[in-house]
């Protein structure tokens, strides 16, 4: 998950440079979502091993 949000950060950067604003605005607003839902599944991960006593 935070591998596809690099990737999309990294052809937002790209599209910036080239003047693709449109497509970097869409490329910037899915990497924003993939880090959101990575560190929701990372937090829930870690409080459910913390529950479990692991």
């Amino acid at each position: 998950m935070l591998y596809y949000a690099l990737v999309f950060f990294i052809i937002a950067i790209v599209a910036a440079v080239f003047g693709f604003s449109g497509l970097a605005a869409g490329a910037a607003g899915i990497a924003k979502i993939l880090f959101v839902v990575f560190l929701v599944m990372a937090i829930a991960t870690f409080v459910v091993n913390l529950v479990r006593g692991r």
